[in-house]
């Protein structure tokens, strides 16, 4: 899949192709549909597949300071869209200047003389262009002068998590920010991860004889509520069975908020200073201060075999998805 960031990148000699426009944070089932429409009908024209997406989120230079939590960084987002069988991302970097761009210019600017779209495929909600002033109508309406044509895809609803709601990034954030993985795993069809490096922290899981990977998350990352989670952590391209921590560390008086995975019977790991994946699989419970450290190692045991006996359960299942395939 060819990555391009900026409208300069794209090849001059590039021909004709279906675009989807989109920020598509977390790439979840909603967005799949969408994407997965656009590579099909790419493949019935005989033409490439493009998504546009932008960095950084909209929303960040239209009202500074607004920036959701994301769902996936930008890698993780195009390694899942070339999963989804999708054969260019263009990252438009979305600035003060080009928000303003009327919803004619950026089909102009954009579909038009940069990618050739032969179709565009949308939500019925896709808003474009300054003041978001654009739509599927005004998209469609253009469409004719410009000699493309558009798809508007309905979207499937949630089950009980999403309480029959769209598939929805916000949906997906709300689930993610309560603590229910388990919800945010149905509308985004894996479990939610956060990625980042794994740095010093006071070790005193290790010192507890459960030595964790305190992960230095990206910025911005969706991280869930605190508590404790059954999930894995990824590291060098394994995936491991893990208990995984969210919260400040009430036990010893912590400030931090951070995040905290143990990979489960794994002994002399040294992960500092890798990049690392942590899959939220289930919620086991809250974050709490214990009396005493015997009473919290106790919970810790327990912790950890519920951990165990999730994980393994899910995998039984065979419904885990293996790093790299979305």
């Amino acid at each position: 899949m060819q990555r391009w960031r900026g409208l300069e990148d794209i090849p001059q000699d590039w021909g004709r192709s279906v675009v989807t426009i989109g920020s598509y944070d977390g790439v979840h089932r909603g967005h799949q549909i969408i994407i997965g429409k656009a590579v099909e009908r790419a493949r019935e024209l005989g033409v490439p597949s493009v998504v546009v997406t932008f960095d950084p989120h909209p929303s960040e230079v239209v009202r500074p300071g607004s920036h959701p939590p994301l769902l996936a960084p930008q890698h993780r987002r195009a390694e899942l869209m070339a999963d989804l069988g999708v054969d260019a991302v263009l990252i438009l970097p979305f600035t003060a200047e080009f928000s303003k761009l009327s919803p004619a210019d950026f089909i102009v600017k954009v579909l038009v003389d940069k990618l050739h779209a032969r179709a565009v495929v949308e939500g019925p909600n896709f808003r474009f262009g300054h003041r978001a002033a654009g739509n599927v109508e005004v998209l469609a309406g253009l469409g004719s002068t410009y000699d493309y044509e558009v798809d508007v895809v309905d979207l499937r609803v949630t089950g009980e998590a999403g309480g029959g709601r769209p598939f929805s990034s916000t949906l997906t954030r709300s689930l993610v920010a309560e603590g229910d993985v388990a919800g945010a795993r149905e509308v985004l069809g894996r479990p939610h991860r956060v990625e980042g490096v794994v740095v010093r922290g006071a070790q005193r899981g290790r010192e507890l004889g459960y030595p964790t990977a305190n992960v230095a998350t990206l910025p911005h990352s969706a991280i869930p509520a605190d508590g404790v989670y059954a999930g894995w952590l990824t590291a060098a391209g394994e995936r491991m069975p893990a208990a995984i921590s969210v919260g400040t560390n009430p036990q010893f008086e912590g400030v931090d908020r951070t995040v905290e995975a143990y990979a489960i019977d794994r002994v002399g790991l040294d992960l500092y200073g890798l990049h690392v994946a942590v899959d939220f699989l289930a919620y086991v419970r809250g974050q709490e201060k214990f009396e005493s450290i015997d009473a919290l190692l106790e919970a810790m045991a327990g912790d950890v075999k519920r951990c165990r006996d999730l994980v393994a359960a899910y995998d039984a299942d065979d419904r885990g998805p293996v790093p790299g395939e979305g």
